[in-house]
């Protein structure tokens, strides 16, 4: 269904939208981190349970590689849920008001949001950006679009047409 492609195309967010998107979820993402720990700590100092305070500090002996890995992973998975819980949006996209749609206007099957958001690990990743897609959205034929112009368009577009086959009738 190419019906909307389009439309799609003309409400790209901009570059800038994407990076604040990613910023505020980074941002998001590494408060979560830190909330974590301190409950850790927190949980630890209070019922005297060492397995956090060890844990914390295996954690903190990875070499850097191993923490990338482990970063990129967790990032991934935070990124995945919130697109496929709600549908399209994280954190960042909800307040820069943009939406992940497939290149043709439907809501991205799990398999689409898998691939668009396993492609995140692939180094260099938002470097790609600079070019017209970034990978994440060619390699899953996704899209993110200002959620706003892109309903107000479509609406536009199924109205016209109501009236074109209001007249056939």
């Amino acid at each position: 269904m190419r019906k909307y492609l389009r439309i799609v195309d003309t409400n790209r967010a901009t570059k800038w939208q994407r990076l604040a998107n990613f910023v505020i979820d980074r941002i998001i993402f590494s408060f979560s981190f830190f909330i974590i720990g301190s409950l850790g700590v927190i949980v630890d100092q209070i019922l005297g349970i060492l397995y956090f305070t060890k844990l914390f500090s295996n954690l903190a002996g990875i070499n850097r590689a191993v923490d990338i890995l482990i970063t990129g992973i967790l990032y991934f998975l935070y990124t995945f849920l919130l697109e496929y819980i709600t549908k399209g949006r994280t954190i960042g996209k909800y307040i820069t008001g943009s939406k992940v749609i497939t290149t043709d206007g439907q809501i991205p099957t799990t398999y689409e949001f898998f691939i668009r958001n396993i492609s995140r690990l692939v180094p260099f990743d938002i470097i790609s950006f600079l070019g017209e897609n970034g990978w994440h959205d060619s390699w899953s034929d996704t899209r993110v679009v200002n959620i706003k112009n892109y309903e107000a368009e479509k609406q536009a577009k199924s109205e016209i047409e109501s009236i074109g086959m209001k007249e056939i009738a």
